[in-house]
């Protein structure tokens, strides 16, 4: 959507992430199911990805930390939140939500909270709802999170889904800035329901449609067209980076960094070849992390931000697809 010139600027003061200890390589789950290294490298572009403890970690816990190294780099404390989003599919309890109990834990009382559900778009919507709020003046800082224990929620048991997924999380602190040149120069956040079956969750058997009665993946556990997927991710993708350049005057020459879902490394090499984009302008690392769903792009961002690769004079780009089916961009000058 188009962007009214605001008042203000909304600044990225600082970001952070947080990955599990624990790495599960592609060998590793050649030992649990039918499979190999090669197989899963050649189809996705993954060695690697990191996966919760689930006695000691999980979606609240990389949450909180993310979000805290994040209020670390931006000197600031949790009590100078005034909100707090946490993008997540993963959320240990329906209620309360991730949001809240980060907050407590971070001594951001009597800060909002609430957590937004838009699978691997998860942190894109949440920086972009947060941009906005900041913009229409009822907040001046705002921490969002993208996290996922996606291990908690993937059948080991079947390869064609579980292969693809880590644990990670995200996070940036946002506020407001007096400077209105600095922020978000242009947004978009879509979705297309009638693609639902393509990647869900089912709970009970009544939530399965019939096309899908015969796969073998546990209730509780995430499934995926993996053609269906990657056929709308192949064209939705490129369309996305592309609407985003071409509405904020970028070319692949001054477009800074383009900060992708980590989906799978076909799809971003696809996007990129298309839209002309150098290999240094398109970060990746999806073989050393997975698909971490809501968790990559705030990853992503963190590690670019921490290696000086957002430049000032140069804007860059967040885009990411996912379930719902739902996609998202985001164009940012810091």
């Amino acid at each position: 959507m188009n962007q009214p010139a605001p008042p203000f600027g909304v600044r990225i003061r600082g970001t952070g992430s947080c990955v599990p200890n624990r790495i599960l390589t592609n060998d590793d789950l050649s030992k649990i199911m039918d499979t190999t290294d090669d197989w899963i490298f050649q189809r996705t572009g993954i060695r690697e990805r990191r996966v919760c403890d689930p006695m000691t970690e999980g979606t609240f816990t990389m949450a909180r930390d993310a979000l805290k190294n994040a209020l670390d780099a931006a000197e600031m404390k949790g009590s100078d939140l005034d909100l707090i989003i946490v993008g997540t599919v993963t959320a240990e309890m329906t209620c309360p939500s991730v949001a809240a109990r980060v907050g407590a834990a971070l001594g951001a009382v009597p800060a909002a909270a609430f957590d937004l559900s838009a699978a691997c778009c998860g942190f894109v919507y949440s920086i972009n709802l947060a941009q906005a709020l900041i913009q229409s003046g009822q907040f001046r800082s705002i921490g969002v999170v993208g996290a996922e224990a996606m291990s908690s929620i993937v059948d080991y048991q079947d390869r064609t889904v579980s292969i693809l997924f880590g644990d990670s999380a995200g996070a940036a602190v946002l506020t407001r800035d007096p400077d209105p040149r600095i922020g978000c120069l242009y947004q978009t956040m879509g979705s297309d329901g009638s693609g639902w079956s393509s990647l869900y969750l089912p709970r009970r058997p009544q939530e399965v449609p019939a096309s899908d009665a015969d796969n073998p993946i546990r209730l509780g556990n995430l499934r995926m067209n993996g053609k269906e997927v990657f056929r709308f991710a192949v064209t939705k993708f490129r369309e996305v980076i592309e609407d985003a350049m071409i509405k904020t005057n970028l070319t692949a020459e001054s477009v800074g960094q383009v900060v992708c879902h980590q989906s799978n490394v076909r799809i971003i090499e696809a996007a990129r070849e298309k839209l002309g984009l150098p290999h240094e302008k398109v970060y990746i690392n999806i073989d050393r992390f997975g698909n971490s769903s809501a968790g990559s792009v705030g990853l992503c961002l963190d590690q670019l931000w921490r290696a000086g690769k957002i430049e000032k004079e140069r804007p860059f780009v967040m885009v990411a697809f996912g379930g719902g089916l739902t996609w998202a961009s985001g164009v940012w000058r810091i």
